[in-house]
């Protein structure tokens, strides 16, 4: 079953994004699943590298390139991310710049949308 996360809270402050990047890290590791991941509006930012939290706080970067390795598609909206200044560069390993049309192609595969 393919299943698409599209998460659009800001990396910190809320727990939306971490919970969606909780579950598609269960979901990447459950039997026959394939999991996208696609980043929109203030999520954009947990796609870049380099974040430094506080011991004992969850750290975004982390999980996301835990989720690449496990071989999870994760896309970050383009427009978004210019609309924030980021520059492709600056994205994790793993991670890259997205548009509305890969959007909606991820969308057409999925068995299952998860909006978060």
């Amino acid at each position: 079953m393919k299943y698409l996360l599209i998460l659009n809270d800001a990396p910190y402050g809320g727990e939306r994004t971490y919970n969606g990047i909780r579950l598609a890290n269960s979901l990447a590791g459950t039997e026959g699943a394939e999991v996208s991941v696609f980043l929109m509006g203030d999520a954009v930012s947990s796609g870049v590298s380099g974040q430094t939290t506080p011991n004992g706080y969850y750290n975004l970067e982390r999980m996301l390139k835990g989720l690449a390795r496990k071989a999870v598609k994760i896309g970050l909206c383009g427009t978004c991310m210019d609309a924030r200044g980021i520059k492709p560069e600056a994205l994790l390993e793993g991670a890259k710049r997205g548009s509305m049309e890969e959007l909606i192609a991820w969308t057409l595969e999925a068995d299952r949308v998860l909006v978060f």
